[in-house]
């Protein structure tokens, strides 16, 4: 899954996988809930710490981009096209924290297909319902997100 995850930032890589493995595993050891749901729910929870551990990863890169104490010596091209996608992940994540707002379960189908690579059915299983309201689902939160965001970036 984190593989999955990062390959998706082409080469604007700002952890390797397993870093995020890793950073995704600390944040789930001890909870006891992960471990008593079953396999659904660890893949689920396990989509969720990685979007966490991509967006504060985001998060420092912003607040390096901005100084961070250092002075800024030279141009770098690469560097930033990984704070373009580190923008765009915390654009879509304050996305998710509003979908989230207005439907909970929205957000964690979007969390698990998008951040965890899940399928439609591994989907339904991790959130105990349907496919089909799986799939209904997922629909209507890209549609949400595209249009939020699609606004975003016309501002």
């Amino acid at each position: 899954m984190a593989h999955w995850q990062l390959v998706r930032e082409h080469r604007n890589v700002t952890l390797q996988t397993t870093a995020l493995v890793h950073e995704a595993y600390l944040k789930l050891v001890d909870d006891s809930r992960v471990t008593r749901q079953g396999r659904a729910y660890f893949f689920a929870a396990a989509a969720r710490a990685m979007r966490q551990v991509l967006v504060d990863a985001a998060r420092r890169r912003g607040a390096a981009k901005r100084g961070g104490g250092v002075p800024l010596m030279t141009v770098d091209w690469e560097g930033e096209r990984v704070d373009a996608y580190a923008s765009e992940l915390l654009d879509l994540n304050r996305a998710l924290e509003d979908l989230g707002r207005r439907n909970p379960r929205h957000m964690q189908v979007v969390e698990c297909r998008f951040f965890g690579g899940m399928s439609v059915e591994e989907t339904a299983v991790a959130l105990d319902v349907s496919a089909r309201t799986i799939k209904a689902d997922w629909a209507l939160a890209r549609a949400w997100l595209y249009r939020v965001l699609d606004r975003r970036d016309r501002e």
